[in-house]
């Protein structure tokens, strides 16, 4: 590829980086306009099942029964266990941290996954990811600040979040080498609905039309974070991508102190930074001869 395609590659990705970005941050606003409103698991649970809609829709477009046939469900049926309990965690820290907070605690799922795969997947560790996981304990050590007062609750439960999408993200790297994408959303949505209902239905509510918008902007705002985060990711490296990422500390941060008044703590960039570094020394760790890289 010449220098003036990388360029033109780098700057379509920035483009769908931008789309990225806003997707998440009105993702965020719609959930903190829902909380104390609608219980998260019937937020989860109606996200769902938009989302099947959607993807059923699409997928009735192309072969019949391409992407619905598979022979690994109950690794399907394990990941999305853990996807959901992420999805709890993130949506219910939305309603009791600041959104800074939350996203800056985020950032550690790349580094649960490096853990995650080298103690189950026997995936080498070498000084550099050693070096990585170091730096980011370090950042969620500066963000959660244990020396001024006892470790918030609400902070954990954003940080056992991430420790779920990590495990979400390692056994979806295990199903991407024989399932189509299409297939694995599909998935995720027909066995996150009915764990959704069932856990939602003794604390069920009739939303009410603005609920209902924002239910709405939720479901639809998620599907378009993925898919402009894909299409990124095709057109750019992962460390261009990552930088651009971490512009949702900033952004979110900001929505936080217009819209809602939020204090923004100086060292939430600090920690969220020696992640951010971290996860470069990962993304860029070179591969000894037989040693297995992931991607994260």
């Amino acid at each position: 590829m010449t220098e003036s395609a990388t360029q033109l590659s780098v700057r379509n990705a920035a483009l769908w980086m931008t789309g990225t970005l806003l997707s998440f941050c009105v993702m965020a606003i719609a959930a903190r306009e829902l909380s104390g409103e609608v219980g998260t698991f019937q937020i989860l649970f109606i996200r769902s099942s938009i989302g099947l809609a959607v993807i059923s829709l699409i997928i009735a477009k192309q072969p019949q029964g391409f992407f619905l046939s598979t022979q690994r469900l109950k690794l399907h049926v394990f990941r999305n266990v853990f996807h959901f309990a992420g999805q709890y965690g993130w949506f219910l820290g939305i309603g009791l941290l600041p959104l800074a907070e939350v996203f800056a605690l985020e950032f550690t799922v790349p580094i649960w996954t490096l853990l995650i795969s080298t103690l189950f997947l026997r995936e080498t560790l070498n000084v550099k990811k050693v070096l990585s996981v170091l730096l980011g304990f370090m950042g969620v050590f500066v963000i959660l600040n244990p020396g001024s007062e006892v470790v918030s609750r609400n902070a954990l439960i954003v940080l056992i979040a991430a420790f779920c999408y990590a495990i979400a993200h390692v056994l979806t790297k295990s199903l991407a080498g024989t399932e189509h994408t299409l297939s694995v959303i599909f998935y995720m949505c027909l066995i996150q609905l009915p764990i959704g209902l069932l856990l939602a239905m003794p604390s069920w509510v009739s939303p009410t039309v603005m609920q209902w918008e924002w239910l709405l902007v939720v479901a639809f705002s998620a599907l378009m974070a993925h898919y402009c985060l894909t299409n990124a990711l095709r057109l750019a490296d992962a460390g261009v991508v990552v930088t651009l990422d971490f512009l949702r500390l900033p952004s979110i941060a900001l929505v936080g102190v217009i819209l809602y008044g939020e204090p923004f703590d100086f060292a939430l960039i600090i920690g969220a930074s020696l992640m951010l570094v971290g996860n470069f020394l990962n993304l860029y760790s070179p591969a000894r001869q037989g040693e297995k890289e992931i991607d994260l």
